[in-house]
């Protein structure tokens, strides 16, 4: 009887720490942005590479979005933020200057565009034989 009373104490607190965890908000002295990546069929895209750098092009970083196309990046610094998605060679837009401060979050949606003209097809003679 003990030894149950002990397990469940174990798995209660257990949960209640996980739970904190999750819960716990972000680092005062960090911001978070995230957000979603949608294709050309506005359906979220999986796997798509988000790029991301300060808006005075210092440090270049990447992450990749989720099986629901979603992303977070955690712990940047208070400054503006340019991003882009891509995918499969088809590219968002870059969204610039997203301002970000300490303590705060912003949500993004990023959309897949195909290029706005298909190069034109050469016309091409039938070889002469």
């Amino acid at each position: 009887m003990r030894r149950t009373f002990i397990l469940v104490a174990v798995v209660i607190a257990t949960l209640l720490a996980a739970r904190g965890v999750i819960a716990a908000p972000q680092s005062k002295g960090s911001a978070t942005l995230s957000g979603v990546v949608l294709g050309p069929d506005d359906k979220p895209a999986p796997h798509a590479s988000v790029s991301y750098q300060s808006s005075g092009g210092n440090a270049p970083h990447a992450v990749y979005t989720d099986s629901r196309g979603r992303f977070t990046i955690t712990k940047l610094k208070s400054d503006n933020y340019d991003i882009r998605a891509s995918s499969k060679g088809i590219f968002s837009k870059w969204v610039k200057n997203i301002t970000l401060r300490k303590g705060k979050s912003e949500y993004i949606t990023l959309q897949l565009i195909y290029a706005r003209e298909m190069p034109k097809a050469s016309k091409t003679s039938k070889p002469k034989q």
